[in-house]
């Protein structure tokens, strides 16, 4: 899906180099989700099965964490 290239290039572009190693490797395990998963949790906002997950995917939305 065209939407989840963007949100995904887009922080890798401007965030990766400069993440903690954490978020590098939740970065990497988004990558290998199926896109029905990824749009659920970067499109829709559903909540990720991950939790380690769940900061990224918020950040990478442009979400303020609670």
């Amino acid at each position: 899906m065209r939407e989840l290239d963007v949100l995904l290039s887009g922080w890798l572009d401007r965030q990766f180099d400069a993440a903690p190693e954490s978020q590098k490797v939740a970065f990497q395990s988004l990558l290998e989700l199926s896109d029905p998963e990824l749009a659920a949790y970067l499109l829709r906002g559903e909540p990720a099965r991950d939790a380690e997950q769940q900061p990224l995917i918020e950040q990478i939305r442009g979400t303020p964490q609670t």
